[in-house]
């Protein structure tokens, strides 16, 4: 199916469809991040601290004027409407909440809260525009479809990585509710850091 099919149909623009993509694609490579971790924790919160501050560097450039090869070009690609003409604070939330989750929680509840933020919030995001079944005004336009993906692809990640049922209901429905928050760019901290604190109180692994 086409992107202007799917546009058409779901009452969002092409263009509109394709930043999210672009946006999502890099969302979804924090689920990398346990992967790093399990190798060298220090050296993954290194460089996760390192990516924040390059990209807080280029994105300043960016708005005085200045580019900075491939970053200014992504940022430009994946800023939304809302974003034109400032700072924009997803990446930095983004790479924020991995890096908390890694140092605040043990394995495996804090890859848990990544995949949480990773495939929950990137899904939903998704979903809610391509289908956007049962929006909810108060919630900024949330959608019911969105949050049953957010729900769906939560409890995937955990009984993936847990083996729980149990866990992966309550973890999906905790990660959900934390995604329906109209937080904006804060819930890429709000979320890997409330399902991991879930995961690891569920898991009766010390804090």
């Amino acid at each position: 199916m086409r992107i202007s099919n799917v546009s058409i149909a779901s009452g969002v623009g092409a263009e509109e469809i394709k930043t999210e993509l672009l946006r999502k694609s890099i969302h979804f490579l924090i689920a990398l991040v346990p992967t790093i971790a399990s190798l060298n924790l220090g050296f993954t919160v290194a460089l996760l601290g390192a990516g924040v501050m390059v990209y807080a560097w280029a994105e300043t450039l960016r708005l005085s004027g200045r580019r900075v090869i491939l970053i200014t070009r992504l940022t430009d690609g994946a800023a939304r409407q809302r974003d034109k003409g400032r700072f924009v604070l997803g990446p930095v939330t983004l790479g924020l909440g991995a890096m908390m989750t890694l140092l605040l929680y043990p394995e495996p509840a804090a890859a848990i809260g990544i995949y949480a933020l990773a495939f929950g919030d990137g899904i939903a995001s998704l979903v809610g525009k391509l289908l956007p079944v049962g929006r909810m005004a108060f919630l900024e336009g949330k959608t019911l479809s969105g949050s049953f993906a957010c729900f769906t692809a939560i409890y995937m990640a955990t009984y993936i990585t847990s083996g729980s049922i149990e866990m992966a209901f309550f973890i999906g429905l905790i990660g959900t509710s934390l995604e329906a928050l109209p937080s904006k760019d804060l819930d890429n901290i709000i979320i890997p850091v409330g399902t991991g604190l879930a995961a690891t109180l569920m898991l009766g692994l010390p804090l």
